[in-house]
């Protein structure tokens, strides 16, 4: 039978178990002993759940109490010189303290460091922590977490597959810190620590090792295909037999082809879904050394594999290779699905019809088995039945009358320029929103959430349980919001936020306002961190049945003479945040929710609501890997944005938010979305983002850069802040900037948020005077 294979699997816990776990520490209300012991709980439980599954190599080392590419930083010891006051306190295992430093930061005896920069995971919604690299930087086994976590499978009786980010990759995913060097450069500084690594687990007897190497996949220079060749013949070397997994995803080959398949190594794995033709000229240049597995389940959708089309394609790939060079894989690694949907019972939100389309991360596993055994020919009568099982689901979603609504499709398709056009340009709107406004010079606001406490989540939770009615859940809302805007006021914000309470999150809020939509009670992903997000599940056709916000918009309007912004998520992040149909193309569901959030500007507008912030952090994230496909993305993204922005008054002033992007590349486009304001993140970066705004090519309208970062506890200075918007105003001209924190203030506690807001608007205050 063909082989199973496995590349990662979600680590959170079923429900969240890691998040309580890891925020229960950082409270201090668990002891470092407790939490090893909830990873180890976790890591048990999934190793357990695939072995069950059939799966043939599972992997290890793909848990992580935050951030795998952070557990690589500090394995190869790539820790940023700011940290060394916590250097003393490494252990072999986990150094809990330096490592949960470096990536939220830390502020306690005495000690005062920020955290490690953040960005996406190549365009996925998960948040690694980017590595730092100076021209003098050294590297040095410093944690065996990739050994303890083998030896901790087996002793389980489970041979696992150690999983490694591959060199490349780690280098090229991490930045300079200093100039004079390219990052690559450092390779031959790097692979001793790697040969290190396979040694050791050769010794152990580690069967397989993982390699992902996604910038495979990517666009790269002959160089750096070289440099590919060089490195797997010394790592295949230190493995000491242990046989090597390369492992690629996200997209296909391409012009790597020739470079991925003659890599010294006993299998490669390629992503069949991103890059569904890829066996087409692959095959062909198969050595006869090499195994292929094939990534025929979606690791990133929720949607069921179509079995027949799956099997077409294993059945490609046996007949040129022979069954015993051939697994059967997730395109990647699962960790961007949630766990199991049989934790899913509420019909409410997840119709019966719907659910019988979806898979998670369990069911996957069982897909990939299913295929295995079917491709084999001696199916027994239970896969017998789960194929025809599948194939009546496939014809179902094809056929349902959820799905298909003629007036929305015959709205979209009657989209035209001129709705995707403001009426004048940039310069008459500032001065007519100038007028209305009267703001001063380095206005201050804030992103749009407020703390969400205890209370405000159990207030949710109970009207979910019917504990309190829903006249009570409001009137503790509107208490709450009334409390945040009179906190803005004694402050001195200038343009306030009604805070968000009554939302749960920013997507799938609108989601479930929004038809086409259904939900999830235990679907969580990890985003970052303890940070988990529910996408909701785009299904169908999706249009705007009522108002969304105009109420608690409206009503935090009428307690303030000062300006409060309505708030919208954007139909690009609705988009990538969601779990997408794919039976129709991305860009022709942007636009459905684009025509959506249009409605609901409008009568935000209609309610008095003149200042919108229209959400699109995820509008770079989006950006397909290639170059040569990134232009049809960005047309349809920045016109799908108009398009929900673009039916206004010249009075009312359109926001946009972005956090943790690199704009260098598509600055003209995020230029071109026209939003009279954007405010992005730039504090974990000193401002360094801001280059792309102020290069040869001078951004236009009124940018906010975050002075600091929301995503870690510690308290910055009045002074840090204004540094940073020092380091702005060199760039920027004056009056252009707003001042704002880096994103929403939701994850923060009130005290930490009080005093960072207390210090940014006195720092907003010097920057007039001076």
């Amino acid at each position: 039978m063909l082989l199973t294979n496995n590349l990662g699997y979600p680590r959170v816990g079923a429900f969240r178990e890691l998040k309580k776990a890891n925020e229960a520490y950082w409270a201090k209300k668990i002891s470092a002993e407790e939490l090893l012991q909830a990873g180890l709980k976790i890591r048990e439980s999934n190793w357990k759940t695939q072995q069950d599954a059939g799966i043939d190599l599972i992997p290890s080392n793909d848990f992580s109490f935050y951030d795998q590419v952070l557990d690589l930083s500090l394995t190869v010891g790539a820790i940023p010189a700011r940290y060394k006051s916590l250097l003393n306190r490494i252990d072999r295992q986990y150094n809990l303290d330096l490592y949960f430093a470096m990536a939220r930061g830390f502020q306690e005896e005495g000690v005062d460091v920020t955290a490690m920069e953040m960005t996406k995971w190549f365009d996925t919604n998960y948040h690694y922590l980017v590595p730092e690299f100076t021209k003098d930087q050294t590297f040095k086994l410093t944690s065996e977490k990739f050994l303890n976590e083998y030896k901790e499978a087996k002793s389980f009786g489970i041979e696992t597959k150690p999983v490694l980010i591959g060199p490349i990759t780690y280098l090229l995913v991490g930045k300079e810190k200093e100039e004079g060097f390219n990052r690559i450069d450092l390779i031959d500084r790097l692979l001793p620590v790697y040969e290190e690594i396979l040694g050791k687990l050769a010794d152990a007897g580690a069967q397989y090792v993982q390699i992902d190497e996604p910038f495979l996949a990517l666009d790269i220079d002959d160089a750096t295909r070289t440099l590919y060749s060089k490195v797997f013949e010394k790592l295949v070397t230190a493995a000491k037999g242990i046989k090597l997994i390369v492992a690629t995803y996200f997209e296909a080959l391409r012009d790597n082809e020739e470079t991925a398949v003659n890599l010294p190594v006993h299998a490669l794995h390629l992503d069949l879904v991103r890059g569904e033709n890829q066996l087409d000229t692959v095959l062909s240049k198969v050595p006869a050394s090499l195994t292929l597995s094939l990534g025929v389940v979606e690791g990133r959708n929720i949607w069921k594999n179509d079995y027949e089309k799956s099997l077409a394609k294993i059945k490609q790939a046996v007949d040129a290779l022979g069954a015993d060079r051939v697994w059967v894989a997730p395109s990647s690694s699962l960790l961007h699905v949630p766990f199991d949907l049989d934790n899913e019972d509420n019909e409410e939100s997840l119709p019966a019809e719907v659910k019988n389309w979806l898979a998670f991360a369990k069911q996957k596993l069982a897909e990939v088995k299913d295929l295995a055994v079917l491709a084999d020919g001696e199916v027994d009568a239970k896969t017998t039945e789960r194929f025809e099982a599948n194939k009546s689901a496939a014809e179902s979603r094809r056929t349902s009358p959820l799905i298909h609504r003629p007036e929305v499709k015959e709205r979209t398709a009657n989209i035209t320029d001129d709705d995707a056009t403001r009426t004048s340009p940039f310069s008459a709107r500032k001065a007519a929103q100038q007028t209305k406004f009267n703001l001063p010079a380095f206005a201050t606001t804030t992103i749009g959430s407020f703390p969400q406490t205890k209370d405000v989540r159990k207030w949710r939770a109970d009207l979910k349980k019917g504990t309190i009615t829903q006249e009570q859940y409001d009137k503790e809302i509107a208490e709450e919001t009334e409390r945040t805007i009179r906190l803005q006021e004694d402050l001195d914000i200038d343009v306030l936020v009604h805070g968000e309470f009554e939302r749960n999150d920013m997507v799938e809020y609108f989601g479930e306002q929004l038809a086409g939509y259904a939900f999830t009670k235990n679907g969580w992903v990890q985003s970052y961190g303890s940070r988990c997000v529910k996408p909701p599940i785009i299904y169908g056709d999706v249009y705007r049945p009522a108002d969304m916000t105009v109420r608690w918009s409206a009503y935090a309007q009428s307690l303030t003479n000062r300006p409060v912004k309505g708030m919208l998520t954007g139909p690009v992040t609705i988009l990538q945040w969601s779990f997408v149909r794919n039976d129709q193309p991305r860009s022709t569901t942007t636009y459905q929710i684009a025509l959506a959030i249009l409605d609901e500007v409008q009568a935000l507008e209609k309610a008095g609501i003149k200042i919108i912030q229209i959400d699109e952090p995820a509008i770079r994230e989006g950006l397909p890997l290639r170059k040569a496909d990134q232009k049809d993305y960005l047309n349809w993204a920045v016109r799908a944005f108009r398009v929900s922005s673009s039916n206004v008054e010249d009075d009312t002033q359109i926001h946009t938010h972005m956090c943790y992007s690199e704009f260098n590349d598509i600055i003209e486009d995020i230029a071109a979305m026209d939003a009279d304001v954007i405010t992005i993140e730039t504090s974990r970066s000193q401002m360094e983002l801001l280059d792309a705004f102020a290069g040869d090519f001078k951004y236009p309208n009124d940018i906010g850069p975050g002075v600091y970062d929301i995503h870690s506890p510690r308290v910055p200075s009045t002074e840090e802040m204004v540094h940073l918007l020092r380091k702005a105003k060199a760039v920027v001209p004056a009056e252009q900037l707003w001042v704002n924190p880096d994103c929403g203030l939701k994850t923060r506690a009130w005290p930490e948020t009080k005093a960072a807001l207390e210090s940014m608007v006195e720092a907003a205050k010097i920057l007039r005077a001076e």
